[in-house]
Order: C-alpha cells, then sequence, then structure tokens
C-alpha cells in the first residue's frame, strides 16, 4: 500500500458511506487522494448491493484512472471483490479505527455537510442535488493543489474562472 501512500500518481481513492438521520438514504462517497477529485452517488441504504452498484457506476467512466480503493471495514463494503473484479483495480481497507488512513475520504464527507446536514434525510435528496454540491466541490481551488481545482488536476486541464463585472448582479 506504499504507493497508495505516496500520492504521486491519479488513481488511488478512498470510499465511504455518508448516512441519513434515519439510515433510511446513504451517499457513497469517492475521493481520489491526489487530485481530491470527489465523486458522490446517492443510494436507498447502506446495502452492499446497493453500494457496490453505486461505486461501479461512479467509477466505471474513469477505469483507466481507477488503481486502488481504501474502504472503511464496514458491511457495506462486502462485495468488495466485485468492485475490484469490475475496474480491475486493488482493494484495501483501513485498520480498524483508524479513521485517519482515509483521512481525506472523511475531510469531504465533512465538506459535503456544508450541503447536506447531518440530521438531513438523505433519502429524500436527489441526484441532481448531490451533482451540484460535487461541481461546486470539485471547482473549488485548493491549497494543497497550488489553488488548481480538483477537476483540474484530475482531468489535467487549466480553467479560468471569470468574475461577472462589478455590479453586474445587481443589472439583472
Amino acid at each position: 500500500m506504499e504507493i497508495v501512500d505516496q500520492k504521486d500518481r491519479i488513481g488511488g481513492s478512498e470510499g465511504d458511506t455518508v448516512i441519513s438521520k434515519s439510515h433510511q438514504g446513504a451517499l457513497v462517497t469517492m475521493a481520489e487522494r491526489k487530485s481530491r477529485y470527489i465523486l458522490i452517488a446517492q443510494v436507498p441504504g447502506k446495502h452492499a448491493r446497493s453500494v457496490t452498484a453505486a461505486v461501479t457506476r461512479l467509477l466505471r467512466p474513469h477505469k483507466g484512472k481507477c488503481y486502488t480503493m481504501t474502504f472503511d471495514n464496514g458491511k457495506e463494503f462486502a462485495e468488495h471483490e466485485t468492485i475490484a473484479a469490475e475496474l480491475d483495480a486493488d482493494v484495501y481497507f483501513a485498520h480498524p479505527y483508524h479513521s485517519w488512513e482515509r483521512g481525506l475520504n472523511e475531510n469531504s464527507n465533512g465538506l459535503l455537510r456544508q450541503y447536506f446536514p447531518k440530521g438531513m434525510e438523505l433519502v429524500e435528496v436527489t441526484q441532481e442535488q448531490v451533482q451540484w454540491a460535487v461541481d461546486r466541490l470539485n471547482h473549488r481551488p485548493r491549497k494543497v493543489l497550488g489553488f488548481r481545482t480538483p477537476f483540474e488536476v484530475f482531468f489535467g486541464k487549466t480553467v479560468r474562472y471569470t468574475k461577472p463585472p462589478l455590479g453586474a448582479a445587481l443589472r439583472n
């Protein structure tokens, strides 16, 4: 797992779930370690089958950039062999009670809570609402990335953000 810890290449992801207050809905979160690029899917619950389907659906378009995944030891990742086979990637598990081994994912989940606070019923959240939050987070410049965005680093692109002229919002 040394290659994963080095963060020298894009392709090492950390995964987790964010659970609803009533445990009726959940968000599956994947964070790429080098770029900080996140992918999130809404699922009806924390069941292995739906979590496995969500992880493979999220990462399949990026299969060429998917080498390793590190999950916590929750039952929702019981079908990890299916994920590994589908994406041709290695799967690792953090040690029990060592959340810092997936620190980026824990931090990303904290940022996500700005949009979906603790106590919110996630079963009512739409994938469109999730995607809006993901887009905001992936286009937020990060100091650790030299003030580039996760999107820019993950896709190797440079995006020029423009600021509207002063007072433009007031005229509309």
